[in-house]
Order: C-alpha cells, then structure tokens, then sequence
C-alpha cells in the first residue's frame, strides 16, 4: 500500500504542472491562436517565481512566499504570451515560429538575467512549502494517505484552475465567445464579438497558466532553478492534443503523462523495478515514448478548432 501512495503522491508532482499547462494552451487555441510557447512561458514563469522566492523568503517565510510567488509567475507568464499574441494577432506571423522564437529566447533571457544578478545560472531557494499533513483531512483512511499528506497547496490550486476552467469554458458568455473566436470568427464578428479582444484575452490566459506551471513543476521537485523546465511545455502540447482540447480529458491525459514521468523519475524508490537488468536512460525515455505512442495512435482522432493556426483578418470574408 505504501508503494501505491508514493507514485500517487509522485505522480500529481507531475501531473498538476501538465494539467495547468494543458489547461492555458486549451484558452489559447480554442481562441483560435496555437500556443507553441508553453515551453518558453513556462521557463520564464519559473524563472521570475523562483527569483522572487530567492530574494525574499528571508523576510517572508513559509507559504505566504509562495502564494506571492504564484502570482509573480502568472504575471510573467502573461508579459511573455502578449509578445506571441502581438506577433500572431495584430503582425499576423506565423503562430509556429512565433513560439518557437519565445522559446529558444527565453532561457538565454533567464540565464543572461541570473549571471547578471548572481554570476551563475542557477537561482536556489529553501523549499519550505511542503504540508505535512492537512489537519483532519489527512486522517481520512485511503484518501488521507493519497492527497493530503506531503502535498503542496499548488496540488490544490491545479483541481481549482480545472474547475474554474470548466465553468468559464462551457457556462459563460465569456467561454462562449472564446470558442465562436475559435471555430468561425467571421461568423463571431458578424455577431459583433471582438474577435482581436478575444484572442488576446485567451493567449494571455494561457501565459498566465504556463507562467504558473512553470513555478509549479519545479517547487516540489527541486530545489533550485536553471532555466529549464525539462520539456514540460511539449509535454502539455501533447496532453492537450491526446485531450482533444476538452478539460476532462485533458486531465485524465495530464494523470496518464504524469505516471510515466514519475516512474522515469522514482523508478529507483520501486524495488520490483530496481531489480530489473534494464539501464537508468531506458526508464528516462519512458515518457517521451509514451508520448510518441500515444499521438501515433490517436492524432488521427484529434478535431482542434478549427480556425486554430490561421490569422484573422477583419477585412476579409
């Protein structure tokens, strides 16, 4: 039993980062921009996180640094997207190269910033942050064990950004809008949406998402920062696509990747698998393989907005 608590405990480490993650490029394409960026938002998200609990944890201790810290990310996540939704939205550039750009420019910022600040790249930090247990919940047989017990609060704030997700998408004007944007946007603007207002609004959402998770995969797995988010970015490409752009599935996907990342990662803590003649890098590729093997098999399936990718243009019909 308490092997199974240990990967559930391992896998939400990495699957709450890919949920959020998945979650922001959901907004963004369903607006009708691809969101290639994840990556690059990802990095400097962590990068600006990580640097302020650097700077102040000694004067702010515990969990209110972090929940500082969720926002300083979010903040720079959303500064970062608004350069893709400038190129994509208002330049009409190609959304691919766009992100590409974004990402391939974004470590080489975080790394030139922190050697201008501390003359090395990495940016360490007390990690503090983990609960122990949550006060009553955590006596709760099974469940207790499973989600409330050395966990972090950004464990919780992923089921909450999933919810909201859910009811902003489906139950208001606003998700209405986002998705016309997304599928028809001449038919939108012939209703009088704004489509530009809208396309923005879901890009820099998705920023402020990816910016998050970038904070959120490396709190509890790490305790410094050296501008990379180990493919985490693509690896939201993948769980939003294998998703179908849709917050449940999205979810169940993000819990699929985020197994195999933990048995790459705590194969060692599984003495079954310790005992296995099969080398360490073998276990590492586990989840870009299953990543490979999953698009390979449900691409075919995939149905992304339809006007995702494709520039709007008011003057045209």
């Amino acid at each position: 039993m308490s092997l199974i608590y240990f990967l559930v405990q391992q896998t939400m480490f990495f699957s709450i980062p890919l949920l959020i993650v998945a979650l922001g490029g959901m907004f963004s394409e369903r607006s009708g921009v691809i969101n290639i960026a994840l990556e690059g938002i990802m990095v400097m998200g962590a990068f600006a996180g990580i640097l302020f609990i650097n700077v102040v944890q000694v004067f702010i201790p515990g969990q209110p640094v972090l929940l500082l810290a969720i926002l300083v990310s979010m903040f720079a996540g959303i500064a970062v997207s608004l350069l893709h939704a400038y190129a994509s939205i208002n330049l009409k550039a190609n959304q691919i190269i766009s992100g590409t750009a974004i990402n391939m420019l974004a470590p080489a910022v975080a790394i030139y910033i922190a050697r201008m600040i501390r003359t090395v790249q990495q940016i360490p930090f007390k990690n503090e942050f983990r609960i122990d247990k949550v006060p009553l919940l955590g006596d709760i047989p099974v469940l207790g064990p499973l989600l409330f017990k050395n966990t972090y609060i950004t464990t919780y704030l992923g089921f909450l950004i999933l919810a909201l997700s859910v009811v902003i998408l489906y139950k208001t004007r606003f998700g209405l809008r986002l998705r016309a944007c997304g599928e028809h946007p001449q038919a939108a603007d012939s209703a009088g949406i704004n489509v530009y207002a809208m396309r923005y609004a879901g890009v820099m959402i998705s920023g402020a998402l990816a910016g998050l998770g970038g904070l959120v995969f490396v709190i509890p797995t790490s305790t410094q920062f050296n501008a990379e988010v180990s493919g985490y970015g693509f690896l939201a490409l993948a769980v939003l696509i294998f998703g179908q752009w849709k917050p449940g599935r999205i979810l169940a996907a993000a819990f699929f990747f985020g197994l195999m990342k933990a048995i790459s990662s705590s194969y060692s803590g599984i003495e079954f698998m310790r005992t296995i003649p099969i080398p360490s890098y073998v276990y590492k590729m586990i989840p870009y393989i299953a990543t490979l093997v999953v698009l390979a098999f449900s691409s075919k399936f995939s149905q992304a907005p339809r006007a995702a990718g494709i520039p709007y243009d008011k003057g045209r019909r």
